[in-house]
């Protein structure tokens, strides 16, 4: 039974909907204002958010806006429920990365009909996870791009790219829309010392060159293969066309943007103030996070100190003290140059 969280502040219109929703065997929690529902949000991970605009302590924009801040909740189905019909707000609230807007009045078939729509739609998308070229296939014929995915089917190819070999250059104009089949590949940024800071890592799955493609403008990073990589290369123009006519999949992209922009948000607040053990644990639990994806307790990564440094954004002298003094902690282990996480418990609580 799927899960469905209703914010509204109407008393009267928040039990009408619940009833109704309830009738059509969902499980329906509710909440009066945006701050509750923000706790109940985090709390439950409802399925699905249908969400008031016009409401205290919390307006539905001030709500959008914190629950994408969440990893866990930024896929999770959000529809405003709202008396605004101004092309502004609707556009606002899109913009923001709301999956739709049903205004009141309302009837309940109009309001099951877009919950089922984006109930499904959610779940055809999560299947993008899969690895290899038949998750970006989940992805794009989720999006009922039929014609495009036929396109970019018979255009569609795939690059071989050596460990340290260059895929783009910051200031080059974009290209391609990349989608990593197999390897692992870093973005970074040099200062004029030439020091570099990765600012980005990607896993088997994982779409790369997405923001110069989104922002019409150049590279601003560098982006190079950690290891031997095989990436599937779209066209920029196929990726133009199929996000002009596909609202959904243009909506994840944004989304992906959105959480990158945290995630470098959060990399550059640690940067400004953690300590040199805070950074380079961090690090060892950002890496764990993004190629351990089984959980696996004997998980290892072969990374160079010079990576391992620019992803904490530290010298490479301070890294391999710090490395040292996590061994002799028991907190890693160092073997033929693979580190590997023995406590990642104890790593994330130094660095909560």
């Amino acid at each position: 039974m799927e899960k469905i969280l209703l914010i509204e502040d109407n008393a009267a219109i928040c039990e009408n909907v619940a009833e109704i929703l309830e009738l059509a065997n969902y499980q329906v929690l509710t909440a009066a204002n945006g701050k509750e529902g923000v706790s109940m949000a985090l709390e439950h991970l409802p399925d699905l958010i249908v969400c008031d605009i016009m409401m205290p302590v919390l307006d539905g924009y001030g709500v959008l806006h914190m629950l994408h801040k969440n990893k866990a909740l930024q896929t999770t189905p959000f529809i405003f429920l709202t008396a605004k019909t101004e092309r502004t707000d609707v556009r606002k609230g899109m913009e923001m990365g709301a999956d739709d807007y049903i205004t009141k009045p309302f009837e309940g078939t109009e309001l099951l009909s877009a919950i089922e729509s984006r109930l499904k739609r959610c779940a055809e998308i999560k299947h993008n996870s899969a690895t290899g070229i038949q998750g970006l296939n989940i992805l794009l014929s989720a999006s009922n791009g039929a014609d495009h995915l036929s396109l970019l089917k018979e255009d569609r190819n795939t690059n071989h790219y050596k460990k340290k070999q260059s895929i783009y250059a910051a200031g080059n104009r974009p290209d391609y829309l990349y989608y990593l089949l197999h390897g692992k590949v870093k973005t970074y940024k040099r200062n004029d010392d030439g020091k570099e800071l990765i600012i980005g890592l990607y896993n088997e799955g994982d779409f790369l060159g997405y923001n110069a493609l989104l922002e019409g403008g150049n590279y601003q990073e560098n982006a190079e293969a950690m290891e031997d990589t095989l990436l599937a290369v779209i066209p920029h123009q196929d990726f133009q066309r199929l996000i002009s006519s596909n609202p959904e999949v243009l909506g994840k992209f944004i989304r992906l943007l959105s959480r990158e922009m945290a995630e470098k948000e959060q990399q550059l607040i640690g940067l400004a103030y953690n300590s040199l053990r805070k950074k380079v644990a961090e690090a060892l639990v950002m890496l764990d996070k993004k190629y351990n994806k089984t959980g696996s307790k004997n998980f290892s990564i072969d990374i160079s100190r010079e990576n391992l440094a620019a992803v904490a954004g530290v010298a490479k002298e301070s890294l391999i003290r710090t490395l040292g003094d996590f061994r002799d902690e028991r907190l890693i282990a160092l073997k033929e140059g693979q580190i590997a996480a023995l406590s990642i418990k104890k790593l994330t609580e130094m660095i909560n």
